[in-house]
C-alpha cells in the first residue's frame, strides 16, 4: 500500500519542478505564462499570486476540459502555454502537474516547496481583494496546525 508521500515520490519521476526564484524569472521572460493554483478557494482567498488562476485539485480535471460544470475556459485553452502549477507546500502541485500532463498539456512544471518557499523567498503574495499580504503574518498561515485527533496514534501499526 502507498502513503502520500511515496505517490508523490512516484508522480516527481514524471514531473519537473521549478523554485521560487526559478519561477519568478520564467514569469519575467514570459508575461504569457499560466501560473495554476490548485488549493482550496478560501486558501486561495488568504493569499496567492497575482495573477494566478484558482482551480482546485479536486475538480482540476473536469476543470480543463469542455462540457462540465467545472470546465475552466482559460485553463481547456491552456494546452499550449507554459503552465507553473503551485500549492501551499509543493505536494498537491505536483499531483496535478502530473495529471496535466496526462491530459495532453505540453509545458507544465510544479513549484517546489510552494507558496510557503515563494514567501521564504520573500515574493509579493495578495489577498482576495488584491491587497498586499504581510509576508510576517503569512509565517503563522503556513505553519501546520494538527490537532489532535489528526497525529498518530501510540498503538497504530502499519
Amino acid at each position: 500500500m502507498n502513503r502520500f508521500l511515496e505517490l508523490i515520490r512516484h508522480n516527481l519521476s514524471d514531473v519537473r519542478e521549478l523554485m521560487p526564484w526559478d519561477v519568478e524569472e520564467r514569469i519575467r521572460a514570459n508575461p504569457g505564462l499560466m501560473i495554476l493554483d490548485v488549493r482550496e478557494p478560501a486558501e486561495f482567498d488568504a493569499m496567492h499570486i497575482a495573477g494566478s488562476l484558482n482551480v482546485p485539485r479536486g475538480i482540476l480535471e473536469s476543470a480543463c476540459e469542455w462540457e462540465y460544470e467545472e470546465t475552466e475556459p482559460e485553463l481547456v485553452r491552456a494546452r499550449e502555454r507554459e503552465i507553473i502549477v503551485v500549492c501551499r507546500s509543493g505536494y498537491r502541485s505536483i499531483l496535478a502537474a502530473h495529471s496535466l500532463q496526462v491530459l495532453g498539456f505540453k509545458d507544465v512544471v510544479s513549484m517546489q516547496t510552494g507558496l510557503r518557499g515563494w514567501k521564504d523567498y520573500d515574493q509579493p503574495l495578495l489577498d482576495k481583494d488584491g491587497n498586499d499580504v504581510d509576508l510576517d503574518l503569512a509565517d503563522d498561515y503556513f505553519t501546520a496546525k494538527l490537532k489532535a485527533d489528526q497525529m498518530r496514534p501510540a498503538d497504530w501499526v502499519d
